[in-house]
């Protein structure tokens, strides 16, 4: 129970907020920042860059023909069709 009682007293020690100038993040923080940045663009260019091969590959018949996305299925009767300027004709 006693540690209960002297607990508030040695936070008051132990978590002093610091001032204003005490603060910043410095040189180095700086440096992190940019070169994090500088990797997710060069991720994201050999991201584009490996997706631009396989579109040329998959064009030049490399892969097997049977993996070809296949066509969307036509559309249920009774539904609206989602193609734009056609129009369903009544039965």
């Amino acid at each position: 129970m006693q540690v209960l009682n002297l607990l508030p007293q040695v936070l008051v020690y132990v978590d002093q907020v610091p001032e204003d100038n005490d603060v910043k993040a410095g040189w180095l923080a700086f440096a992190i920042f940019i070169a994090l940045i500088l990797a997710v663009a060069f991720l994201g260019w050999s991201l584009v860059k490996q997706l631009r091969k396989v579109d040329a590959a998959e064009e030049a018949g490399l892969y097997d023909p049977s993996d070809k996305k296949k066509a969307p299925l036509p559309p249920v009767e009774g539904e609206p069709s989602e193609t734009p300027g056609t129009t369903q004709q009544s039965s």
